[in-house]
């Protein structure tokens, strides 16, 4: 066996045995794309009801409950304030990382999902089994609309909850500025979170 060969062998083996982990990724990350979207239904029909007031939402109702538990605190700072916002903020981003890992991922599984089928389904081609290669085609083409589909979802939901954080940051923004003006010493009420 020339070297060519058994490399061929080898890659063929490795992309083979990478269908099913990415099937697997797929349904996982359909599934979770489901899920997202039940509970953004969930939190923008919650924001929808608590129209009053500026800040608002599930997410921002907590915000603002461990801001007012930091206030209470004696000798809170501005430095405590500001550590708060920070720690807040990156929280905030960090819970809206799997969807835009799930945007990417998903595309790029269902990609894999199809090429590994086709590989087969073509070298069935030639040895004429039709009714393999329609089998592969049916695995190739199903895998692409499920990557597609839940890489679209989770973008969508992504672009959406990314403009609620922002709404609630800017109520917490407002909310430290306010707050931030009675903290004595230290010219507190002039900085920005």
């Amino acid at each position: 066996m020339s070297l060519g060969a058994m490399l061929q062998s080898v890659i063929y083996l490795v992309s083979a045995s990478m269908l099913y982990p990415a099937m697997f990724l797929l349904v996982a990350g359909f599934l979770i794309a489901v899920a997202s979207c039940g509970a953004a239904v969930a939190e923008w029909a919650e924001r929808r009801r608590e129209k009053t007031g500026e800040f608002r939402g599930r997410g921002s109702a907590a915000l603002m409950e461990e801001l007012e538990g930091i206030l209470k605190e004696p000798g809170t700072g501005w430095d405590d304030i500001e550590s708060y916002w920070r720690a807040a903020r990156l929280a905030g981003w960090k819970k809206l990382d799997y969807l835009r890992i799930l945007a990417r991922l998903g595309p790029a599984m269902g990609l894999v999902g199809t090429l590994i089928p086709m590989s087969t389904g073509l070298a069935s081609l030639s040895q004429g089994d039709t009714s393999r290669l329609s089998s592969d085609l049916v695995v190739a083409f199903s895998t692409t609309v499920v990557g597609l589909s839940s890489g679209v979802a989770a973008y969508i939901l992504y672009i959406i909850r990314a403009r609620w954080l922002e709404s609630d940051l800017e109520g917490l923004r407002s909310a430290i500025e306010s707050a931030a003006a009675k903290i004595p010493g230290d010219n507190a009420g002039e900085r920005e979170p």
